[in-house]
């Protein structure tokens, strides 16, 4: 049992612990389970339908195992990444990544095919891909805990041996010990409101800080997606087909290129609306287009727009690191951490080295690919400690004093702590664009949030996982705006307004980590991943 708490109402030891029921957490569950490992997976929401993926469509980074091509894939982003990728790395992610999509269609994934009957395996349709993961996950013996989301990590002197969280439905609260854990709970989108991202709030980020665990490219967090003003689909990849333009019907210079997102972002602090219309597109293509994102072309069905035709009103919606590439840093290639038994996959991780600082469909492919490589690698690790995972003596590491009961009022300060967060991370003109003032004054007010936080009480409640959630975003933010500080430079998707060109001497990644006192120091990256 751990010390910090009253005897659990549900009680689980189990080899390997798998956090979040997105892509990653079902991938690393399925590999573990493969290895004869018995498999716990908890997820905050219910696996299979929440998360980033499971209402959307998604591209993946599905390549041939051609040389040509896997070389022209592997170069495609790597400038624009600031030349921080690894080769090695990319290749292992696109070697697993065909075998996983390969393996989804003998599985019975209904990729849809060409006119030469070939499948088409470069995109997923989030409900089918992520039904048939839930699917996968329990055929392979895993026990499944939804609605159950993790208030903190379990560990004795030798590394993490497990974690404890309540079910938000029930209200009871369970332990579960294992020999392994892997956190695969996803980025941090700071309840943007982008779709699907309500439960993305940097929880694991939180958890692993905690556990001792370091973190890499927090200062590539800035992601924002174009989305209209009335509708929570961010869809960039659609708005490569769009023209834009001011509402008297004169084009916006700019907004559709490679830099469209920071004009449209600079007419928007100017109190100019923007406003899109996606008459780029073939008209053959349209009809392929509906198919493939179904869900994007809802909300202008709803108000009778066609969007290929009408205008309707855009904004930028902040993804944060969902859609960057910062995050727990893993240290060798079984996606552990820096905590002993604590192992990190998907958007939970950081994916510098398949991308460096800008991202795309990797992202997809890093959570299949990466998700696997937890997954092996925390089976391994669980079964060779055998049965002495379920006697270890166990504390929760939780940063925050953890009670049984809510304190009164809790949910409103929660509230206003959101509310406090957000404007420190929502606003382009803080975390687009970036200035050493400007973040420092952010910094400012962030650790002076994260005090009063951590001198809160937290109840072992529903209430309580929000209380945590809120405290996650908080520290997600402090590293982000600590590492964009440290870079003095523009590289990725990190911009600096005072530093607006890239530095050589800074070809470096910035590793973060620390809670009451944020730390950043530099990791050098090696010259073969220089060279394409």
């Amino acid at each position: 049992m751990t010390n910090t708490a009253a005897r659990a109402s549900v009680e689980r030891i189990t080899d390997v612990l798998v956090i979040g029921g997105g892509p990653a957490g079902t991938w690393a569950a399925i590999s573990a389970a493969s290895k004869g490992a018995k498999v716990t997976l908890v997820d905050k929401g219910y696996c299979g339908s929440s998360g980033a993926t499971a209402p959307s469509g998604t591209g993946v980074w599905y390549v041939e195992p051609d040389r040509e091509k896997r070389e022209e894939a592997k170069a495609s982003r790597y400038a624009m990444g600031g030349q921080l990728a690894e080769h090695r790395w990319m290749d292992r992610v696109l070697d697993r990544t065909f075998e996983n999509m390969n393996k989804l269609g003998n599985l019975g994934y209904p990729f849809p095919v060409d006119e030469n009957g070939n499948p088409y395996k470069r995109g997923l349709q989030g409900p089918e891909y992520m039904r048939l993961m839930r699917k996968l996950v329990q055929r392979a013996g895993v026990k499944i805990l939804d609605h159950s989301p993790v208030l903190e990590l379990l560990a004795d002197e030798h590394g993490v041996g497990g974690a404890a969280g309540v079910n938000t439905q029930t209200g009871e609260t369970w332990e579960i010990r294992a020999g392994a854990v892997v956190i695969a709970t996803g980025g941090c989108a700071f309840l943007g409101r982008a779709l699907g991202c309500n439960v993305l709030t940097g929880d694991g980020y939180l958890f692993a800080a905690e556990a001792g665990a370091d973190l890499s490219g927090m200062e590539f967090s800035n992601a924002y997606a174009i989305c209209p003003t009335f509708s929570s689909v961010t869809k960039t990849a659609y708005y490569s087909y769009a023209s834009f333009y001011y509402e008297d019907g004169t084009v916006v210079e700019g907004a559709g290129s490679k830099k469209g997102r920071s004009v449209i972002a600079r007419n928007l602090l100017q109190g100019k609306q923007v406003y899109a219309r996606l008459d780029q597109a073939p008209e053959d293509l349209k009809p392929l287009l509906r198919v493939a994102q179904t869900n994007f072309f809802l909300p202008f069905d709803r108000r009778g727009i066609d969007p290929f035709k009408d205008l309707f009103p855009v904004t930028l919606r902040l993804e944060g690191t969902v859609r960057g590439t910062g995050g727990i840093r893993v240290i060798d290639d079984t996606c552990a951490t820096s905590a002993p038994g604590l192992y990190a996959a998907g958007d939970a991780a950081t994916r510098e080295l398949i991308c460096g600082g800008f991202t795309g469909s990797h992202n997809a492919a890093c959570a299949m690919s990466s998700g696997s490589f937890a997954g092996e690698g925390a089976a391994a690790y669980a079964l060779k400690l055998g049965e002495a995972a379920g006697s270890r003596e166990l504390r929760g590491l939780s940063s925050q004093s953890l009670r049984d009961r809510q304190e009164a009022g809790a949910a409103a300060r929660t509230d206003e702590y959101v509310r406090a967060v957000q404007d420190e991370v929502k606003p382009y003109d803080r975390n687009l664009f970036r200035t050493e003032k400007g973040l420092g004054d952010s910094l400012v007010r962030l650790d002076d949030l994260w005090r009063r936080q951590r001198e809160a009480g937290v109840g072992r409640t529903a209430e309580g996982v929000k209380a945590r959630e809120t405290a996650a975003m908080t520290a997600t933010a402090r590293w982000m705006y600590h590492s964009a500080l440290a870079r003095t430079e523009t590289r990725g998707m990190h911009k600096r307004e005072d530093f607006p060109t890239g530095d050589a001497g800074q070809h470096h990644r910035l590793i973060s980590g620390g809670l009451d006192q944020v730390w950043v120091k530099k990791e050098e990256v090696a010259k073969e991943r220089v060279s394409v």
